[in-house]
């Protein structure tokens, strides 16, 4: 029992998921019907995700990135690498994936080359480079590949209404970047990072991993309605390639979407408290949307407020700007933020400190434009 208390202490999005959907099921006995709302496809998908980007980590497959960021000597060049690295990889493999990459090359690097003052402003500038990178794909964040499920739009299109945020925001990290470096911008760094060399004997299982990120790219774009056979061919490719990998993949987040997804359905089988939302979220989806993610994160947020939603624009844009208000907006930042709690113990404030400036300052920016592309009509 101890261990479980632990574990649900640990994982507090979890704990909060379980406790939710034990609610909602007490105020609407499941039926047939709420088992049938639950979107199974964006689990699937997500089972798939997790296991390919599980396999991209183990085998570093990002591998030439690290190298060339081992060899640039300025801390502006680096700087700006690093955080574009994470910018333009979260759109492909998700944005904590990205982080879990960079954010610990970041330190490394910086921690060598005696530079560690700048280490947390730039590792919250990567955590805003995911959070707004991520959002011009639809696959880019776990609350994007749900809402581009729900929408049934194309991926261009999906892409084009994303496209003025994430440009903006790719903008603005260049002048955030230089506005660090603003006294001496050609300040220089001299040691090289380490790498970790590729294993020959493991070449079968990189190639492995990038086919079956293609695979489950196609399902994503092309919304195939056999997406559960893609399951089984990714699933059984991985049992018989490396069947340890199952042992390292994130379930948690999995459960926890599977949480939210039975509140959702449970509350919107509520007539009385399906209405009462609905009169409260339309017309209000940016606003709920942010707000509502500082409490539970911008994942089970979009979730939660999909079936209330009128303006679906407003609903996705205040998810993705949601990361930018706390660290409980977007998972990604909790992840950043563990990164960096295990390599400086005790300094977890700091981290907050430095993190909650930066996030505003670019927050403040982005907000209002936000709100007004939110009447730029999705369908």
């Amino acid at each position: 029992m101890k261990k479980i208390l632990r574990f649900l202490k640990k994982e507090l999005m979890l704990t909060l998921s379980l406790l939710a959907a034990a609610f909602a099921l007490i105020l609407t006995p499941p039926t047939a019907r709420l088992w049938a709302d639950i979107d199974w496809r964006t689990l699937g998908t997500l089972l798939m995700m997790l296991c390919v980007l599980e396999g991209f980590k183990q085998e570093n497959v990002l591998r030439p990135l690290v190298r060339l960021a081992g060899g640039l000597r300025r801390m502006t060049g680096l700087s700006l690498f690093l955080i574009f690295g994470v910018f333009f990889t979260s759109m492909f493999v998700t944005n904590d994936v990205s982080l879990i990459i960079f954010v610990p090359l970041t330190i490394l690097l910086f921690r060598s080359g005696g530079k560690e003052k700048y280490i947390l402003p730039v590792i919250s500038m990567e955590n805003i480079a995911a959070i707004r990178g991520s959002l011009l794909m639809p696959f880019g964040s776990p609350q994007n590949l749900f809402l581009y499920g729900q929408s049934g739009v194309s991926a261009g299109h999906f892409m084009l209404h994303m496209l003025p945020l994430c440009v903006m925001s790719g903008v603005l990290l260049v002048g955030f970047v230089f506005f660090l470096y603003r006294k001496n911008p050609r300040e220089e760094i001299a040691a090289a990072g380490a790498e970790t060399p590729w294993d020959p004997a493991r070449k079968r299982q990189r190639i492995t991993y990038a086919l079956l990120f293609i695979l489950v790219l196609g399902v994503i774009v092309t919304r195939t309605d056999r997406w559960y056979i893609a399951v089984g061919v990714v699933l059984s490719v991985i049992l018989i390639v490396d069947r340890r990998l199952f042992a390292k993949v994130d379930y948690v987040l999995l459960l926890t979407f599977f949480c939210f997804f039975v509140f959702s359905s449970s509350i919107a089988a509520n007539a009385r408290i399906a209405e009462v939302l609905k009169r409260a979220v339309a017309g209000r989806e940016y606003w709920w949307a942010i707000g509502l993610s500082q409490l539970i994160s911008n994942v089970p947020a979009s979730i939660v407020l999909y079936p209330f939603t009128e303006n679906f624009s407003g609903l996705i844009y205040g998810a993705d700007t949601a990361g930018l208000c706390s660290l409980i907006g977007s998972l990604a930042s909790v992840i950043n933020y563990r990164i960096y709690v295990r390599e400086y113990p005790g300094q977890g404030g700091k981290f907050i400190k430095t993190f909650t400036l930066v996030s505003w300052a670019f927050f403040l920016i982005v907000v209002i434009p936000g709100l007004l592309l939110s009447d730029w009509p999705f369908f």
